[in-house]
């Protein structure tokens, strides 16, 4: 097993996406939501020397000033180019009014001079203690974003937690085509029906909390006492039939599908264990039952932290826009949907 020490060498199998601009991403990120102040620092320097060559950050973390002095040592080291490390924010919900001088913020925690991937993280604004509040149109705040192309500030540009209805809104007016929406994820809530719609659309998909975020359950208002992934008897089982970790297993579902991914660790040995998910394929008959899995979570629906009954988010389907239960809306719940004229 290679050390964050440095000792052996990194690992190297790393996938990498085609955008639709033409920019390689690395499939597989190291996550740093809720990485608290005095881990991510290392979690970062850790994960990169053991090869992990994309970071996934936001501003809403709090933590990016910490992951930028991971990253000012490690291109200061020499152990990683700047050239060959993929870094992906987002847009804080507080600042769709002002997005160019945010991104300018995140890159001054970052010390960086660009980022490789710069996304809106809701299609939300609110005030800076997060309250949901009337802001500009999603729209106009996308073409601020594309600006930031423009300017060779972000490299890619993208959304995260857009509906379908949302994305085909957006597409009408956008002049660059998103490269990535990020959305929640896993074999409990697979997201098909967006995904199929970003794959016929030419937007690729990053799965977010690939085991169910249950380190998330206080925050996000939902019972502690439920079923994760991590947990399933399915996963479980074909884990052990392939001398595996269940995380590994459900790290390589979500690369076998075709999306990418980001996963939580802050010590070394987690990392590598997640690292060592492109060491393996799992077979057709195991991608098939981990698809299959009846049950289903969204376990990150937004409703503690945007739904008010006299805010602009009034409930789930403000949000969601009928995707919330089970990633399919009403009325479009089988695979003849997949291959009609509705995308």
């Amino acid at each position: 097993m290679t050390e964050a020490g440095g000792r052996g060498a990194p690992h190297e199998k790393q996938p990498k996406i085609k955008l639709n601009n033409g920019k390689e991403m690395p499939m597989l990120a190291l996550g740093t939501w809720k990485s608290e102040a005095g881990e991510v620092e290392r979690a970062v320097q850790d994960a990169v020397r053991l090869g992990v060559r994309h970071i996934d950050t936001a501003e809403m973390y709090d933590n990016q000033d910490e992951i930028g002095s991971a990253l000012e040592r490690l291109f200061s080291e020499g152990v990683v180019r700047r050239q060959d490390l993929w870094v992906t924010s987002k847009l804080h919900n507080k600042n769709h009014a002002r997005v160019r001088e945010a991104c300018q913020d995140t890159l001054k925690q970052l010390r960086l001079d660009y980022l490789d991937a710069y996304l809106m993280h809701w299609p939300i604004a609110t005030d800076d203690d997060l309250n949901p509040i009337p802001g500009p149109p999603i729209e106009e705040v996308y073409h601020k974003m594309e600006e930031l192309m423009d300017a060779g500030l972000a490299k890619s540009i993208g959304v995260s937690n857009f509906s379908v209805k949302k994305l085909r809104s957006l597409l009408k007016e956008a002049r660059i085509k998103p490269q990535i929406n990020q959305i929640e994820g896993h074999i409990y809530f697979r997201n098909e029906y967006n995904i199929h719609y970003c794959n016929v659309h030419g937007i690729h998909v990053t799965a977010y909390s690939p085991f169910g975020s249950p380190d998330s359950a206080s925050m996000s208002g939902r019972k502690v006492d439920i079923s994760y992934p991590l947990h399933d008897p399915m996963v479980i089982k074909i884990a052990e039939k392939h001398n595996k970790h269940p995380a590994q297993v459900l790290l390589r579902w979500e690369l076998q599908r075709g999306v990418s991914t980001a996963f939580k660790a802050v010590s070394p040995e987690h990392i590598q264990s997640n690292l060592e998910a492109l060491d393996f394929e799992l077979p057709q008959d195991d991608m098939r039952a981990l698809t299959t899995i009846a049950y289903t979570m969204r376990f990150v629906d937004g409703a503690k932290w945007w739904v008010r009954e006299n805010g602009p988010i009034k409930s789930l389907t403000d949000l969601w826009d009928g995707e919330e239960l089970t990633g399919w809306p009403p009325g479009v719940s089988t695979y003849a949907w997949l291959s009609s004229d509705k995308l």
